[in-house]
C-alpha cells in the first residue's frame, strides 16, 4: 500500500481533483494549493543555487552571492597568511 503520494508540475484543477479522490495524503510540488501538503525545497526557497529557480518555486532570498562573497574572501585572507 501507499501512505500518500507526490504530485509534481501538474494543473491545479487536475491536482484538487487527485486529492478528493485519494484517501491517502498528496503532497504537491508546483502542483497548486489543493494539495494536503506542499513541498519547498530549502536550496529554491534561500536561493543557494547559480542556477534560476524552476517556475513553482518560492525564492525569499538570494544567498548564493553572498555566500560566494564569503568564501572568496576567506580564500584571500588564507592566501595572504
Amino acid at each position: 500500500g501507499s501512505f500518500g503520494v507526490v504530485l509534481e508540475c501538474i494543473p491545479d484543477e487536475l491536482a484538487k481533483e487527485i486529492t478528493q479522490v485519494l484517501d491517502i495524503p498528496t503532497i504537491g510540488i508546483g502542483a497548486g494549493q489543493q494539495c494536503d501538503g506542499q513541498i519547498q525545497v530549502f536550496h529554491d526557497l534561500l536561493g543557494l543555487s547559480n542556477t534560476p529557480a524552476p517556475k513553482h518555486a518560492l525564492q525569499y532570498e538570494s544567498l548564493y552571492n553572498r555566500m560566494l562573497r564569503g568564501v572568496k574572501a576567506y580564500m584571500a585572507d588564507i592566501k595572504k597568511s
